[in-house]
């Protein structure tokens, strides 16, 4: 049986999950795309449903298939490939880290999650705690995160829960009146920490540094994305661990 009506009930939820409010309701995301899909089911990711169009209908385990127009509706992709898949929302408890770790406080454009969560997968962060940050199950941050999301743990919490999760853990804040991170030695586990895009790291965290360390620019240039200092400041501290 092919699905051909938008209207459908089951439809209807699964494009409803654009919205913070229907995935907060349901506990479920929306995962696009083969690789994508084919990855999240890999790394073990507890899938709800997977809707598919005809072309795909054998490649992936009792999908539902529904029509290219369909498709097209329950889709966020400009070019859509014809699969996805909702998929529970991990709980994870706000606990004390098992190795270094990062601290979001206020990244608030989520290409710029996404894309952290993806270089902090690649640079070896598995657990990411995340206050007062867009939302890391929206449609562009998964899309950004590029299956980087389905192998770290995301713990969503306040500050104050955070502080209190990393109090033996050195923090190392992300700040442009920092010492110069690529001569800086970092401790052998600790937490960095990146602030939001406008306005840098909260005062609250910022009284809890053990450490501030910052990227150097040339003059002429007043600040990076965010995403691409907290790719270089994951490498770099990486790096100078290893070199002590």
């Amino acid at each position: 049986m092919i699905i051909t009506s938008k209207h459908n009930p089951l439809i209807k939820s699964v494009i409803s999950l654009s919205e913070k409010k229907f995935r907060l309701e349901s506990g479920l995301y929306v995962v696009e795309g083969v690789k994508s899909v084919s990855e999240c089911i890999s790394a073990g990711m507890e899938t709800d449903k997977i809707f598919c169009t005809e072309k795909y209908s054998s490649a992936f385990p009792d999908p539902v298939i529904v029509s290219p127009q369909v498709f097209g509706a329950m889709s966020s992709e400009v070019t859509p490939q014809g699969v996805l898949a909702t998929v529970k929302i991990p709980s994870n408890p706000i606990v004390p880290p098992q190795n270094s770790c990062l601290f979001l406080d206020g990244i608030r454009d989520p290409g710029n999650l996404g894309t952290i969560i993806r270089t902090a997968n690649a640079a070896g962060y598995a657990e990411i705690y995340l206050a007062d940050c867009a939302d890391p199950y929206s449609p562009k941050a998964v899309r950004a995160s590029m299956s980087g999301i389905f192998f770290v743990k995301l713990i969503t919490c306040g500050r104050e829960e955070v502080a209190a999760a990393l109090s033996s853990v050195p923090l190392i804040v992300a700040d442009m009146r920092g010492e110069n991170i690529f001569s800086f030695r970092p401790p052998e586990k600790f937490c960095l920490c990146i602030g939001n895009e406008a306005n840098g790291v909260s005062e609250f965290m910022l009284s809890r540094a053990a450490y501030k360390v910052s990227i150097p620019m040339r003059a002429s240039c007043e600040s990076l994305n965010a995403g691409v200092s907290a790719g270089i400041a994951m490498y770099a501290l990486k790096n100078n661990l290893k070199e002590v």
